[in-house]
């Protein structure tokens, strides 16, 4: 708040008392205006069911394009794998003739293992990559900036402590490394909720103020969140990308050091085939079980997965919606989203906007790259299994609609893999449990059901449904080989880098925080099965996701909550129990970790889920990162900076406040984004009331008191309904009752 009164204060008193404000006249001083001058340019939708070759740009360098042999080998490998692993399985089954439910048990068997061998020879060329890397270090030349980089975190409801914090942080470690002028940064809100509106505003005064104006930071709000985040980035880039080349786009929960934004600008100015450059963040800041268990995987195993994917990839990588550097010509050019017919949840705007948006910059000529080598980038995860649920929830349903854009035309086939991948990362759950359902039948079948022997007339020799159990345990072992590579060649890749292992508690602990990881997960996975399941469900019945803010930190959930949300779960675990008991003792014991899981989902939620447990695992040295006990300095930075800011939007005016002020209605006007023309006759129906309601009310404290949080939220982004409302008189006494 006080910097919000330092900035009015600079108004002269006849501007601290004009009755009527000129959002165009405070907007254009510096030292208020929410944004820089408009610089339009067109982003148009693109066509998914037509595409020209010939508008396909032709690449600067030869050398930019893909080679055909590092795709061959890690496909080729997994194929070969694959093969073998399905041919097996067929001579388990086929011993005499197959059933039908031995014939589903093979389709199902071959369409996981596929999956699962995929990411086992993408790994292990992973693994060869950083291991080389450390051998033969690449140089980076520090070659100076020469164009301009528009840093956009979009936010939706957030903390504005933490999301200036985390700016304050990353502007001054740009600054630091003398590159400052490359870049300007902007927060483009999508908040809806008037209170968390006016506390980005008091921190954005204040971002302003402690850093002095050495770097340009910017605001804006939409009216109208159309098109969620990506029709957020559109809109910006409609208004003001044709200034900016490139465009470096975060997440609310995102951090990245210095070197690593100055070094993302610079490979993009260095190649200008580049389209798109993408970072894979850390996880960082987990405080329970939960988030810490999400954090060591993707600290141990994640850079051998991620290194894979980037190695065979090569210039087809993908986006993941965050911490990457994007080319504004190739995205304004190629990538405007189109929206899909028919409704929600299949139809409309695209929730996964990322993988579309790389598949269309691919498309239009320019390459996109995973930069594995980058570290220092980082992002938070959900705290609990309900929010775990609650994210893949908005995510199942936006991999899915890439049913429509899969074979949009002209699209590279590497490009298609990366949208099949999305979509199978949510389908293997019911295949899984398909396959585990199959499994079980084929068993009580056996069990319980008297076999035709005979099945035809003619018939000289019987048929029953057998398997070869030797053969079919020997694959079973070969499936969990192949299951557990990726997590043990992150293990070995992790562990010999002598000061990471070091940080994460030495061998000792970084072999027990691995068996916790590996416990744990087990547990949790048929729960994430289930919920898996049931989003796909949901989405064929044609639910929405709808779009909410996503928690950050704390991930307790009152006890009736877990109940509810798992009593399913529960149900399901029971009833396989049952199951597997009927059939004998030792199928009971093969589908323990599952029916554990579910059956003790709701004590697991809670425990995975709690600060305390989180808390507590951290004190036996378990599930720690390097990054815990060498904090990065960025991470120092903002956690410096936050708690300013905390304080800061504690004392944020209300809207009452704002408009009984005349200072602060000033310093709202001036950071409030322009009204967009609308067409005439769509009249927005929360304004309408909105602007009703003011219109029948007496005094000020009155209108607001009308108002609710939906209409208080239109009415801070309409400057005309503003100044009516300052207009009206101030409650001076009580309205007598008619």
């Amino acid at each position: 708040m006080d910097g919000v009164i330092a900035l009015a204060q600079r108004l002269t008193p006849a501007q601290r008392q004009e009755p009527e404000w000129s959002p165009e006249r405070l907007r254009a001083r510096p030292d208020l205006a929410g944004m820089p001058p408009e610089v339009a340019g067109d982003m148009p939708p693109q066509r998914l069911d037509r595409f020209d070759k010939k508008t396909r740009r032709s690449l600067v360098d030869p050398h930019a394009r893909s080679g055909f042999l590092r795709r061959v080998a890690v496909l080729g490998s997994a194929a070969l794998l694959s093969g073998f692993a399905i041919f097996e399985m067929q001579r388990v089954l086929s011993i005499g003739d197959m059933t039908p439910v031995e014939s589903v048990v093979l389709v199902l068997f071959s369409l996981t293992f596929v999956w699962i061998a995929i990411a086992c020879a993408s790994a292990f060329a992973g693994f060869a990559a950083i291991m080389a890397r450390r051998i033969w270090p690449v140089a980076r030349p520090a070659t100076p900036l020469v164009r301009r980089t528009a840093v956009l975190m979009p936010t939706y409801n957030e903390a504005p402590d933490r999301v200036f914090a985390a700016l304050e942080a990353m502007v001054r470690a740009v600054d630091e490394l003398g590159a400052g002028d490359a870049f300007d940064w902007f927060v483009i809100a999508d908040t809806t909720d008037p209170a968390i509106a006016l506390e980005e505003e008091t921190a954005l005064m204040l971002a302003r103020a402690r850093l002095g104006g050495r770097m340009r930071l910017y605001y804006r709000r939409r009216r109208q969140n159309i098109g969620r985040k990506a029709g957020n980035v559109a809109d910006f880039c409609r208004r003001w990308g044709k200034a900016y080349d490139h465009l470096l786009v975060l997440d609310a929960d995102s951090l990245m050091d210095g070197e690593t934004i100055v070094e993302l600008a610079r490979r993009m100015e260095a190649d200008p085939d580049a389209g798109l450059i993408q970072t894979i963040p850390m996880l960082v800041n987990g405080t329970t079980l939960m988030a810490r268990l999400q954090q060591f995987a993707g600290r141990v195993y994640g850079p051998v997965v991620g290194s894979g994917l980037a190695w065979w990839v090569q210039k087809e990588g993908n986006f993941w919606g965050h911490n990457a550097i994007i080319r504004t010509e190739a995205f304004m050019g190629a990538a405007g989203l189109p929206v899909l017919p028919g409704q929600a949840p299949f139809g409309g705007h695209i929730l996964s906007h990322d993988f579309v948006e790389a598949a269309l910059i691919r498309r239009a000529g320019w390459t996109v790259i995973i930069a594995d080598d980058l570290s220092g980038s980082f992002e938070e995860s959900p705290p609990s299994l309900i929010d775990m649920a609650v994210r893949d929830r908005r995510w199942c349903q936006g991999n899915l609609q890439h049913t429509r854009v899969l074979f949009g035309r002209g699209l590279n086939w590497v490009s298609r893999s990366h949208l099949l991948t999305g979509i199978m990362s949510y389908l293997t759950s019911p295949l899984w449990l398909l396959l585990i359902l199959s499994g079980l039948t084929l068993a009580l079948q056996a069990h319980f059901i008297r076999p035709e022997y005979f099945v035809d007339e003619f018939q000289l020799f019987p048929s029953w449904p057998r398997i070869d159990p030797e053969r079919a345990l020997a694959l079973f072992i070969l499936t969990l080989a192949v299951l557990f590579v990726p997590k043990v060649l992150g293990l070995i890749a992790f562990a010999a880098d002598g000061r990471q292992r070091r940080a994460a508690g030495g061998f000792i602990g970084l072999f027990f925080s691995f068996i916790t990881e590996i416990i744990v997960s087990a547990l949790v996975a048929p729960i994430m099965m289930l919920m898996h399941t049931g989003a796909i469900t949901e989405i064929l019945l044609r639910r929405d996701a709808g779009w909410n803010p996503q928690r950050r930190d704390d991930g307790g959930v009152p006890l009736r909550d877990l109940v509810h949300r798992h009593r399913w779960h529960v149900v399901s675990g029971v009833a396989l129990a049952a199951a597997a008991l009927a059939d004998s003792w030792i199928m009971l014991a093969w589908l323990a970790p599952a029916v554990t899981g579910l059956v003790f989902a709701v004590p697991l939620s809670a425990l995975t889920g709690s600060p305390a447990v989180g808390r507590f695992i951290r004190r036996l040295g378990l599930l720690r990162t390097p990054e815990e006990k060498n904090t990065p300095p960025i991470r120092l930075a903002m956690s410096e900076a936050r708690p300013a800011y905390t304080e800061a939007i504690a004392s944020a005016p209300s809207l009452l406040d704002v408009v009984r002020d005349p200072a602060s209605l000033a310093v709202h006007l001036a950071v409030t984004d322009r009204m967009l023309e609308r067409p005439r006759g769509k009249i927005d129906p929360v304004e309408a009331m909105a602007a009703a309601k003011i219109a029948d009310a007496r005094t000020i404290d009155e209108a607001v008191s009308f108002l609710d949080k939906r209409e208080s939220a239109i009415l801070l982004g309409t400057p005309p309904l503003m100044e009516v409302l300052a207009g009206l008189p101030q409650k001076t006494a009580a309205t007598p009752a008619e």
